[in-house]
């Protein structure tokens, strides 16, 4: 890269992908570029603009299309099957894309999850088809709930008191401090343990968690939030990025080789990149975790700087957003945001 304006983030970069990402023909990644790279504020002209364009651009444009009046989509009810296509997962990919949560559209989807996909104690659970309205609390499992968290903060219902009762419940099925009961089947104990991995504590949960309590303004961080944050961050922090050996059920004993495709977008499955992307938002961007990941993470990059989406979910959502395996603007988006967050301008 030319050294006279090059920011210490892109220095390690084999070539300048800025105006790659910040290209108006792809306004959905320039919205999110403008403002992660560039630090434009929401309401920026340009910013409004990128935003209103990606609107009606796919592949937002095609998932709020498909979406049902009532506000969810494919079917009814609690929204988790069919994996990708259904309510809960084309809200979470909405939000990770950049979609405008005053959209009444955005909103009707945000109270239908709400009223729909919410267990009795707060949590949401994994629970699809029509014949249940409301999932039952031994359903609920750390990806989901951080994912829905995350979206909900994000489109801005974070003072909601259905989503405050969510945030309880997430942060108390971490610590173990409060009147959580856990289920075989489910969130089976405190610190991450899941029934979907063998009753051990998940990586993938974690990092879900993660990213949704770190998206709490700190102002906005009761204790028992700030304690679940730290001890979220300490466990994913208890592996090496480069080894990723969080514990698997099973009989499983090698890392699970997702951890290391980095893609887009992200349902249950975290890669390094994700854990990287949780701990900087949490503040430990500076830390020896994150500084590690970066090194691992530049090595990836390809001739141009770019990143390769290496898990796309390609023929499996409502519209593709990458082809699998080939350069993409939402995986280079994310390393960049890290690399400007832990390395600095």
């Amino acid at each position: 890269m030319p050294d006279g304006d090059t920011p210490r983030w892109a220095a390690g970069l084999r070539a300048d992908v800025r105006p790659w990402l910040l290209d108006p023909e792809t306004p959905a990644v320039r919205h999110l570029a403008l403002q992660r790279l560039l630090d434009r504020p929401p309401d920026d002209p340009e910013v409004v603009e990128a935003r209103t364009l990606a609107m009606a651009s796919d592949p937002i444009a095609a998932m709020l299309e498909a979406q049902d009046p009532e506000g969810w989509w494919i079917t009814p009810g609690p929204g988790y099957g069919p994996k990708y296509r259904s309510t809960v997962w084309t809200l979470m990919f909405l939000d990770q894309l950049g979609a405008d949560g005053t959209d009444p559209r955005i909103g009707r989807a945000c109270d239908y999850v709400l009223d729909n996909s919410q267990a009795a104690n707060g949590g949401f659970g994994a629970r699809g088809g029509k014949a249940v309205r409301r999932p039952a609390p031994s359903t609920i499992i750390h990806c989901l709930n951080g994912n829905l968290l995350r979206a909900l903060i994000g489109f801005g219902r974070l003072k909601d008191e259905r989503v405050q009762r969510a945030v309880a419940w997430q942060a108390a099925a971490v610590t173990g401090e409060g009147d959580i009961q856990y289920h075989a089947s489910g969130t089976s104990g405190p610190g991450f343990r899941c029934g979907v991995n063998e009753d051990l504590p998940c990586g993938w949960g974690a990092a879900k968690v993660l990213l949704a309590l770190a998206r709490i303004p700190p102002a906005q961080r009761p204790p028992s939030v700030e304690q679940a944050l730290k001890q979220t961050a300490d466990f994913l922090e208890s592996r090496s990025p480069r080894l990723a050996d969080y514990p698997m059920g099973w009989g499983n004993t090698k890392a699970d080789p997702k951890w290391f495709r980095f893609g887009f977008p992200s349902g249950y499955v975290a890669d390094v990149l994700q854990v990287a992307e949780g701990l900087c938002e949490a503040g430990r961007s500076c830390g020896p975790w994150v500084q590690e990941a970066v090194a691992l993470i530049l090595e990836t990059q390809d001739l141009d700087g770019r990143w390769a989406d290496r898990y796309a979910y390609q023929g499996k959502l409502i519209r593709d957003i990458d082809r699998q395996g080939e350069a993409s603007k939402w995986v280079t988006l994310r390393t960049c945001t890290v690399l400007r967050s832990a390395l600095g301008d």
